[in-house]
């Protein structure tokens, strides 16, 4: 038998799935912060326990691919970074500003602690990675990630607003690269970094960069 799915079914469908990681990442925060006694501790997880169960009732053999948007950008609801589907990403909402460069306004959560009271390194290394790539593609010069350099300037907050921004800067070839931040509303940078994309030669076609 073969179930036809409706554009509408699936927007749908794609809408509770991110419903549902929205109230996974507030579960994620509360557990993470929660001094709840232990009789509350040990129930709440039999009903984590149950609900667990009802999603694996029907479970997909591969996990949710990704399309490419007309700015050449991936577009993926399960990405770690900015899926809307994806519970641990944060979401990262990223815009394409009139001059083709890459820009988002984020706040990390409790669950992204690594120091007290800051953002680990490895998320704020792995926020910019996928900044970098993004404005990488929305110049012409889609990639995978070669190198990464990240250089700590100040501690990351969580639960404060943040600003990050890159920008493309060269290429050679089919190796790109791209220079971002993670910085205060007020400019103050906390981490930058500077990332080299390649472009796999099956992505290459007529008119693209060599």
């Amino acid at each position: 038998m073969t179930i036809d799915v409706t554009a509408e079914d699936a927007g749908a469908r794609h809408t509770a799935l991110s419903l549902l990681s929205q109230q996974t990442r507030d579960l994620i925060d509360a557990v993470v912060m929660t001094d709840v006694p232990q009789d509350e501790l040990l129930a709440v997880t039999a009903e984590l326990a149950a609900l667990t169960e009802r999603l694996n009732a029907l479970r997909r053999d591969s996990t949710r691919g990704f399309d490419l948007g007309s700015d050449g950008v991936p577009r993926h609801p399960g990405n770690a970074v900015i899926g809307s589907a994806n519970p641990l990403a944060l979401p990262l909402a990223v815009e394409t500003t009139p001059e083709r460069t890459a820009r988002a306004e984020l706040s990390f959560r409790p669950a992204h602690e690594g120091p007290p009271d800051s953002v680990h390194g490895g998320v704020s290394a792995m926020i910019l990675d996928h900044l970098l790539g993004h404005a990488a593609a929305v110049a012409g010069f889609p990639g995978m990630t070669a190198s990464l350099t990240v250089h700590y300037r100040r501690p990351v907050p969580y639960g404060e607003p943040l600003v990050a921004t890159a920008e493309y800067t060269r290429s050679e070839g089919r190796k790109n690269w791209a220079d971002g931040r993670i910085a205060l509303p007020d400019g103050t940078p906390l981490v930058e970094a500077t990332g080299l994309f390649v472009t796999p030669s099956g992505w290459i076609t007529r008119g693209d960069p060599a």
